[in-house]
């Protein structure tokens, strides 16, 4: 991994912003409308999320992480409130937010380069020759050091490959937020702990503001800097966020040993099983 990351360009190169605050979420409410009547999912959410920052969004299943995530990827409408990209409202999905869901969502019948291609295509395709696309691909790949398996098929590399392609298919867009929905969920520990030490990687060279949906506290807290949590549904709000003060880049090892660290993990699992129990219905 490390020599793709000194060889591969920044791929997110906006720097013309005239603010600070990459995604701003004010008063937002969404209810869906069921067969048993409207359910609130979320109330009163606000949230302003600053360029480059990593915010992981906890809590127990059911309290809206992945509907607020939605809500700022655009593939869902909010019932109540506004939220911002950029400085511009957020009125369905586009290329400004790269996301990455727990399912990869490859294309089998596509090899890895031609999967992360056919986005940078429909993203770049009328500005950009085909050797600067196959360009933007290949660096990409190479971020997520998948250059070796770029003619590969899905079905021929493991599941933490598949989720690095996803991620370089995000990337390669070059959105202003990256959007990821417990992207290691369903792998194993150690393929898990491999990745995220990964991702830190990719933050770092890319400098991507993340928001990031989990339910484990130690990823939480070793990747992010902020710590969003939730409280239980329905009408989940935010019900506290928590700053980790840790030095950047971290490791995971020596973390092991950190009082501070221990600390943030305390406060988080404090507010999650004593303040928020998730009380299991009969």
């Amino acid at each position: 991994m490390s020599d793709a990351f000194s060889a591969v360009p920044r791929l997110h190169t906006d720097t013309a912003e005239s603010t600070t605050e990459h995604v701003h979420v004010e008063d937002v409410g969404m209810t869906f409308k069921t067969r048993r009547g409207p359910f609130v999912a979320l109330t009163g959410i606000g949230l302003s999320v600053e360029k480059g920052e990593f915010i992981a969004l906890i809590g127990h299943s059911g309290c809206g992480k992945s509907t607020l995530l939605n809500l700022v990827a655009g593939l869902l409408r909010p019932t109540t409130g506004m939220l911002l990209c950029a400085g511009r409202e957020i009125a369905g999905p586009g290329p400004d937010r790269g996301v990455v869901f727990q399912n990869h969502s490859l294309l089998p019948w596509l090899t890895c380069f031609d999967n992360v291609h056919l986005a940078v295509e429909r993203v770049f395709g009328a500005n950009e020759s085909r050797a600067a696309l196959k360009e933007r691909t290949r660096a990409a790949l190479a971020m997520v050091g998948l250059t070796p398996a770029e003619h590969k098929l899905p079905h021929e590399i493991s599941g933490g490959m598949k989720q690095r392609v996803g991620i370089a298919r995000a990337l390669a867009m070059q959105p202003k937020v990256l959007l990821l929905d417990e992207p290691f969920g369903a792998l194993d520990a150690l393929t898990r702990a491999r990745l995220q030490d990964e991702l830190m990687k990719i933050v770092a060279a890319t400098g991507s503001t993340v928001l990031m949906v989990t339910h484990d506290v130690d990823e939480a807290v070793l990747l992010a800097d902020r710590i969003v949590m939730m409280t239980n549904g329905p009408a989940a709000t935010i019900g506290e966020v928590l700053a980790i003060d840790l030095p950047r880049p971290r490791d995971r090892v020596a973390l092991a040993e950190d009082t501070r660290y221990h600390h943030y993990r305390t406060a988080v699992l404090e507010f999650l099983y004593r303040r928020h129990a998730h009380v299991e219905a009969a």
